[in-house]
């Protein structure tokens, strides 16, 4: 069927994320490394597992868990027992410069934002993190002239499956659930939080790892499963 307007989660479905998280934490540690401190990348690695262990559990719910400054923050005073604003500040911009380095769209989705040109939808991307690193994927991408609007978790103050950054898109259009589709990767976050609302939902993968079937039931089982991005040509438009 067709609808009026289409949502998009961004990490991990219009691009997949594993390599960009790779991609970001060598050029972390290597500023690490860089900046005087000696590491190798087990220690690395459990520098940064714990300081976004902690970070998750005490920011719980907010986009603030996802802030990789946060992250370097603590990875630092575990590390070092110390506070040091340009380190941390430098840790977390290579993070994401390594990270950006790494972007490429999925294939099909520029064909996929085409055919829902044509067809007059409207696009949204709903996404749970900070405006700022949202905007910067967007750019990098190079696909921010496709997109209406843009709804992060920061701006609305809840993270999906809350209904407050779907609903805040849905006003923002004048659309009913009913007309709208959620494509997203995350059976929890996207899935379920779309379906709560009344809204048909799509499940993508980005990095191909889709959840087994007993993962769905309820509000968690999709409408539809895409083996490929450009599979929405057939379902959204």
């Amino acid at each position: 069927m067709s609808y009026e307007a289409v949502f998009f989660d961004l990490d991990n479905t219009l691009y997949p994320y594993s390599p960009c998280n790779e991609a970001g934490k060598r050029a972390a540690l290597a500023a690490f490394r860089e900046r005087g401190y000696e590491m190798d990348r087990e220690t690395f690695d459990e520098l940064y597992a714990t300081a976004r262990r902690e970070a998750k559990r005490e920011t719980r719910e907010t986009a603030a868990s996802h802030d990789r400054h946060i992250y370097f923050k603590r990875a630092l005073q575990n590390h070092a027992g110390e506070h040091d604003a340009a380190d941390a500040l430098a840790l977390g911009d290579a993070y994401w410069e390594g990270y950006a380095s790494e972007m490429e769209l999925c294939d099909g989705v520029e064909r996929v934002f085409d055919v829902l040109a044509e067809a007059g939808t409207e696009i949204a991307v709903v996404t749970n993190l900070t405006t700022r690193v949202q905007l910067r994927k967007l750019s990098r991408l190079a696909i921010d002239d496709r997109i209406d609007r843009l709804v992060t978790s920061e701006e609305v103050g809840r993270e999906k499956p809350s209904a407050i950054p779907f609903t805040t898109a849905l006003a923002a259009f004048d659309r009913r659930p009913s007309e709208t589709l959620m494509v997203g990767d995350n059976v929890g976050a996207d899935v379920a939080g779309a379906n709560a609302l009344g809204m048909d939902t799509a499940l993508f993968v980005a990095d191909g790892e889709t959840p087994g079937i007993d993962e769905f039931d309820g509000d968690r089982r999709p409408d539809y499963r895409l083996d490929a991005f450009a599979d929405l040509t057939e379902v959204a438009a």
